[in-house]
């Protein structure tokens, strides 16, 4: 039995993963009903992931930033842009698409019980909320923000602290991060409970009616990952963008997928980030920040929903107004976390700029818990991934304008 444990940790986690996806299809096809605890090992899979996550931020920033040397410059202006462009240019591509293959709803009801922001200001107001929440409150209800401004504050207040206080920072850090390797080790069990839930609970007769909507959105994503995404680390770079772009859709895309959480993602980006080599002050924070605020695939689902919303309506709409719902939905994306539901509840925001009723609205992100299968697990892939994507162009640009040797380790 040992012998076998050794040679399944000496496969790559990606090919275990998707002999786990192949397993779990295979289960959910032929044996639904006699194999139906498997689906507990998705649920315990991704709880684990989401338990020890704000823990690891906490403790990874703390002891970056206690421990960072003066004069050590970090890359996180860079991100942020990149961040801030990926974002913007999603939402530029789905109102593109929107408007090349104009797309209608069958409107539903059945969320009437959820309240979604009045506005941007509203948005805006969470999140600065949720910066100066209670450190407790914060660790419990994984409010990254607030996890975020502790452990920054903490960081810094430790920075002249003595050398045995870093050093015991740095072993409880070093700790928590081996939990991690722990927790991702068993990915592949985690998502064949996860692929097996998901095709027995939804199927796919459900979206047969909404195949069109699925694709613009899919196709805006595929789009932003193989085409504008490598576009952009190209012209950071200066290199070939696809074998980051692919590493990072592979090894860190695939999981985000199937958990549907940028948080619970949070624990494969790091380790990812210590794969590719990147300098871990500036990945410990950038990781956490982007699950937060670097939402291209939201502004994919708020653009594409509403200009579908307002085709449904016969709204005429020109073009620069539509564009305008990019910036909307950009800035509305980098808000999606501190909403409950996320970029669907921020929807009726999108569709005020249009005079679309709330009670129509709110028919509309019905339509979207209908997709959210398939759309969330896209939507959150594509962030997701995106993180490390970025974080690793910074740094691979700071390198060339340094001179040095721009390579991705394997």
């Amino acid at each position: 039995m040992k012998k076998l444990l050794v040679k399944w940790n000496e496969i790559s986690l990606v090919k275990r993963i998707v002999i786990g996806i192949i397993i779990g299809i295979i289960l959910a096809l032929t044996l639904p009903n006699y194999v139906s605890g498997i689906s507990i090992l998705g649920s315990l899979f991704v709880g684990a992931l989401k338990a020890v996550a704000p823990v690891l931020v906490l403790f990874l920033v703390m002891h970056a930033i206690a421990a960072h040397k003066s004069g050590k410059k970090t890359n996180m202006k860079s991100i942020l842009g990149l961040y801030a462009i990926g974002t913007l240019l999603a939402g530029v591509v789905a109102v593109l698409a929107s408007f090349m293959f104009p797309v209608t709803l069958t409107l539903v009801t059945g969320v009437e019980d959820l309240s979604p922001p009045e506005g941007i200001a509203e948005v805006m107001e969470t999140l600065l909320f949720n910066i100066v929440a209670n450190p407790i409150d914060a660790i419990i209800n994984a409010n990254y923000l607030g996890i975020l401004t502790w452990a920054i504050v903490l960081g810094l207040a430790l920075k002249h602290a003595s050398q045995q206080t870093k050093d015991m920072l740095g072993s409880f850090s070093d700790a928590i991060t081996k939990v991690v390797q722990w927790v991702i080790n068993l990915a592949p069990i985690g998502i064949m409970g996860l692929v097996f839930d998901a095709i027995v609970t939804s199927g796919l007769s459900a979206l047969v009616e909404y195949g069109r909507l699925i694709l613009i959105l899919v196709g805006c994503m595929l789009f932003i990952a193989l085409v504008v995404n490598p576009l952009i680390v190209y012209i950071y770079t200066r290199k070939n963008p696809y074998p980051l772009v692919f590493m990072v859709l592979r090894e860190s895309g695939i999981t985000a997928f199937f958990t549907r959480s940028s948080a619970a993602n949070i624990p494969v980006n790091m380790k990812l980030c210590e794969k590719l080599g990147l300098d871990e002050d500036t990945y410990a924070v950038s990781i956490p920040l982007g699950a937060t605020i670097n939402m291209a695939g939201a502004a994919v689902t708020i653009s594409v929903l509403t200009l579908a919303t307002v085709n449904t309506l016969g709204i005429e709409v020109d073009f620069m107004t539509a564009l305008m719902l990019s910036v909307v939905a950009a800035v509305s994306a980098a808000g999606a976390s501190g909403v409950a539901g996320g970029s669907l509840l921020l929807i009726p925001l999108a569709c005020s700029l249009f005079g679309v009723p709330n009670d129509i609205a709110m028919q509309v992100v019905g339509v979207g818990f209908i997709i959210g299968v398939v759309q969330d697990s896209c939507e959150t892939a594509l962030n997701s991934s995106s993180d490390v994507l970025f974080t690793a162009t910074a740094e691979q640009a700071k390198e060339r304008v340094e001179g040095k040797a721009v390579t991705v380790n394997s």
